[in-house]
Formats: C-alpha cells, structure tokens, sequence
C-alpha cells in the first residue's frame, strides 16, 4: 500500500454500541416507563429496556421455571415474577431492621430469605403487585434496594466480624464512606419518585437535561459500562475474596492501628461457554493508599472504569479486562495521571487465612457473637429445621443485631453473656445446627440460587449441591480426610456468581444436569482453579473425585492442602486419573 492511499485510508469506525448503552442514554436518568409499566394492570411483565433499568433499583425480572410445564395447557403463559436485592455495606443490620425484613419475606415474597455471596439479602417470588409495598417496607426500614444491581457499584462487602478491632472498625467504616460516595445521585431520585412517593423532583430534572456533571457527578448519563464490586479485608482473613473484585483494599496494620491499604483492581468471575475472550481474573496489587485517600481512589478507579470500559460488547465490559488488556503498569500511569496522582507502591503483605468466623466468640466489651453456616444462604423453614423462624426467634428475643458473611452465612451480634444459654435453647428449639457438628465440605461450600429462579442458569445448583457435598463428606470419611478444609463451590451457569473459579472444587452448569468441574484453587482466595473435565453429569463428580483424594493422601506433602496439591502435579495428571483429556470427557 502506497503512503499515499494510507494517509487517505478512513480512520477506523467505532464500535457499535451495546443496546443497553442506549437504554441508559434514553433513561431519564433510570426512569425509564418503570413506573407506567408497574402501574398498567394489563402488563405481566416489563419491555426490554425497563427490564435493564429495573436493575440499577436492586431488581430483576424473572420467571418461575419450574411453572414451565404447565405451559403446554391452553391459556398458560409465563409466569413472571421479581426479585429484589437489598444494598447492606458491610451486610449489617439491626435487629428491627432484620425483622422487618423477615416480615417482608413472609408478606410479599416467596417465604424465604437469601443470604448472597455479597453480604446481601435477596427477596425471590415477588409478584408485580407486591413491588412497590416490598421496597416501600424496605425503605421504612432504613434500607434501600438502590444500586444492589446494574451498572453501577454494587454492595461493598467488608469483614463482618464485630470485634473490638480497630481494623476491622475502620473498614466497616470505609465500607460505608465508600458506598454512601457512590450512590447514584439522580438514580437515587429515580427510585425514590418511582418507589416511594411518586413526586418528580422537577429541578432536577431539569438540571440532568443541561448538565449530566450535576445529576451524575461521577457516572455520568450512560453510568458505568457494566456491573462494579468493592471489597475490604485484611491479609489474615481474607473472608470477602477481595481478589475476585473489580477493585478491593487489604488493610496494613502497624502495631494493631490501620496504616492503610493496599489497593487491588481488576478481579472478576465470569466466562461465556466457547468465548475464549472471556474468562476469569484475579485482581492486581495497583498501590499503597492511606485511610483517608480510600473514597477518593475509589472514585478514581471508578472513573477509569466509567472511560475506558468496553461499551460495545457486554460480555467484556468489566474492569478485568482492562486490567488483562493493558497491564499493570499502564493501569498504574492511566489512574495516577488521570484520576489520582503520584502513587505509592504496593505493601508487602500477602494474603494467609480465611475466617469463616463460625462458632460462639467473644466480641470485646463481654458480649458476644455467633456465627452460623446458612446452606447456601437459603433462611427457610423445612421439617425439623426452621431456620428461618428461629432466627426470628431468637433475633426477636434478644435484640442482637445480624451480619451477614460473604459465605452466604449470619453473624448474631452483640450477645450478652447471661444470654448465651438462651441463645442455644432456642437453636436447640427450632433445630438449627451449630457450626461444629457440620461437615467441613458443607461449610466451606457455597452456591447460586441458579434455576427455579434464575433466567441465566442451564443447570441446577443451590438445589443439587447439597446431594453433592453429602456424598463427598461420605468419601472423604471413608478415605479419613474429614478434617480437611476443602473449599466447593457450584454455579448454574459460567457467570460465575458463588466464585466457582477460586474454590478448590468448582462446579459449573453445563447445561441438563451435567458441570465443568474445575480444580486446584485455594481456601483463601489466593488462586484460581483449572478446567479439569467438561460435561460430566452430576452423578459422576464425586466418584472423580473420590479418586483423586485417594491420590492426595497418598502422594500429599506434609501439611499439604488439596488445591496446593492438585497444582503441584499439574492438571494432566489429574486428568489422566479420571480419564479425561484437556478438559473434554
């Protein structure tokens, strides 16, 4: 090509943006037809781009999968229903708080409450109808759904141990700081004229049309180019898994008082089947900042996310793949010369533990804490277990205030002394297990709701793991391995919600009832795992994996733990024990 035809060449084109791009330009600031669609008796369920705006109020449209069968009769339609997710910074709540919660569960959900993997609580089987009443109750509360979903920041997750701990304090406080900074400013208005009193802020209005800085300071008019999450720990308990988040702060003490934190970006779960250009990422250490400059590195990062996030394909709008694309170093000149300054690098802190801060434990100041394992966070009443009535019980009872952990269990707070006999009357009462006569495999595994529930899920996963964790608690007995700490983790589709490709034992819907197994991650969050298999149906995963146990106690290094294991003889000897062949059956 001459030099001539190149300079005249046409610069290349942009990229076609995503529709949800236009949905959110289009919005009115997320207020979209959302609240004429919910008002209009003769529509069962929301247009496309209402469906994506009702995500930035904490909810989503969906439909009871299991009502499926019933379609082939005349007449039947889809049955559409919502959940809504509740936006709980460092998952706390009073004891009130906690109540009305269960009560909402009780009046306009489904009878359960859902303890996710972000420290939240969701509300599943919500009709139509019952939404606004639902997060009215929500905000009466002095809660708020605002931001639980869409392209916005998500929950920030923190610690949820109550100790007397001033590390610990201060996250709980950052975590707070940093939720509170990230608010949508006229998405708040939004939520607030469509849920809560139906009044248009007119000067508002008004001022987002002139000037998206002033309605959106930080987000802008088109928000984020997908989903945000924040996370705070410290580097001995790594219990919120900050290396799977977009951004995440390990806090650096020096003789007990926090000096700062280290600051993570770039983490991030999910995959799509047969995209290679899709994956999962662990974060990278970017920087050392001081307490006082955590809300405004937050902000920054978000802003960089907000510039150079891809708009164009969804599928790889996360931050992760900034970081992937361009490295560490650029990521670090991009942040300090745009959005922050000069930088200091990086601590030396490694992460060492993960608490699952189960158990009685004193909390300082003689009161106390319990914490307990929520299989796969589901709070409900089945048989002799009534967890969800006794939680209300003993909540109702002793005024402890909740928090929830980032492992989909609870943390009674604030118990005094004379009350711990009570407090384990009433377990015993409502049969509720304490976290010591659990298996290991159960409490250190963790799922997505997935199908009934779920429009993305291809395969079962809060509803199946339990078969699985019970029949591999049976091998691992049989193989004298029940002390072992072996993290399992299982999704109904690669998006990847319980961080499946950290845990030591990933399971992945495939669709029907068959899962890509992954394996050799870590307990703490430190690496991720390897496709092992694809396609195995349900029945044949323990059976594999049984096999390769029997290879771990036999070949293990003295204290080794399985993930370290599996990595150390590397993925085609395991595969080779199984009879598999770079992950294919």
């Amino acid at each position: 090509m001459s030099t001539d035809t190149a300079l005249d060449a046409a610069p290349p084109a942009e990229p076609k943006l995503s529709p949800v791009e236009g949905f959110k330009a289009e919005s009115r600031w997320l207020r979209g037809t959302i609240a004429e669609e919910f008002a209009d008796p003769n529509v069962d369920h929301l247009s496309e781009a209402n469906k994506q705006l009702l995500k930035f109020h904490g909810s989503y449209q969906q439909e009871d999968r299991d009502a499926r069968k019933k379609r082939d009769k005349p007449g039947v339609g889809k049955a559409y229903m919502f959940m809504v997710r509740l936006k709980l910074p460092g998952g706390k709540l009073t004891a009130d708080q906690y109540l009305a919660m269960d009560d909402i569960a009780g009046r306009y959900a489904n009878g359960t409450i859902r303890f996710t993997t972000r420290q939240s609580i969701q509300f599943h089987g919500i009709l139509k109808e019952n939404m606004k009443s639902l997060i009215g109750g929500i905000n009466d509360a002095l809660v708020s759904s605002l931001g639980a979903c869409g392209d916005v920041n998500r929950n920030v997750v923190s610690c949820p141990a109550p100790l007397n701990d001033p590390v610990r304090t201060q996250m709980q406080e950052l975590a707070d700081a940093i939720a509170a900074h990230l608010t949508p400013r006229a998405g708040s208005q939004a939520y607030h004229e469509i849920w809560l009193n139906g009044k248009t802020l007119a000067s508002l209005n008004g001022a987002a049309e002139k000037s998206p800085e002033v309605s959106e300071p930080i987000y802008g008019k088109v928000y984020l180019p997908r989903k945000f999450k924040v996370a705070l720990a410290l580097p001995e308990d790594n219990c919120t898994d900050i290396l799977a988040q977009c951004l995440g702060f390990l806090a650096i003490r020096e003789n007990g008082k926090p000096v700062g934190y280290n600051l993570y970006a770039g983490g991030g779960q999910g995959q799509t089947n047969g995209n290679p250009e899709t994956f999962p990422h662990l974060a990278r250490a970017v920087c050392f900042v001081e307490p006082n400059e955590v809300v405004r590195a937050s902000e920054g990062i978000i802003k960089l996310f907000r510039d150079h996030g891809n708009r164009a394909n969804r599928k790889r709008a996360r931050l992760k793949y900034v970081m992937h694309d361009w490295g560490v170093e650029k990521f670090r000149e991009v942040f300090a010369r745009d959005y922050f300054g000069p930088l200091q690098l990086p601590k030396d802190a490694p992460i060492t533990g993960l608490d699952l801060h189960h158990g009685w434990q004193p909390q300082g100041a003689g009161k106390w804490f319990l914490g307990l394992s929520v299989e796969n966070g589901r709070v409900k009443d089945s048989g002799t277990l009534r967890f969800r009535a006794g939680l209300r019980a003993i909540v109702n009872t002793i005024r402890c205030n909740v928090r929830i952990t980032t492992q989909q269990d609870v943390l009674l707070c604030d118990i005094a002394t004379a009350d711990r006999p009570k407090v384990d009357s009433l377990l015993n009462e409502y049969g509720i297990p304490r976290p010591e006569g659990l298996n290991l495999i159960q409490k250190w595994s963790m799922a997505c709701p997935a199908i009934p529930t779920c429009g993305l899920a291809i395969t079962e996963a809060e509803r199946a793991l339990p078969t699985v964790t019970t029949q591999l608690a049976g091998a691992l007995a049989e193989l004298g391995l029940s002390e072992e700490v072996v993290s399992v983790r299982m999704t109904g589709c690669p998006n990847g919600c319980a961080r499946p490709y950290q845990s030591e034992v990933g399971l992945v819907g495939r669709g029907g009832t068959k899962y890509t197994m992954y394996i050799g991650g870590d307990t703490f969050g430190r690496r991720l795992n390897t496709e092992l298999q694809d396609s195995v149906p349900i029945e044949q995963i323990v059976p594999k994996l049984k096999t390769i146990f029997t290879a771990f106690k036999a070949e293990r290094t003295p204290g080794e733990a399985f993930g370290d294991y599996c990595t150390r003889v590397g993925i085609e000897r395991l595969q080779g024990m199984i009879g598999a062949s770079n992950g294919k059956p």
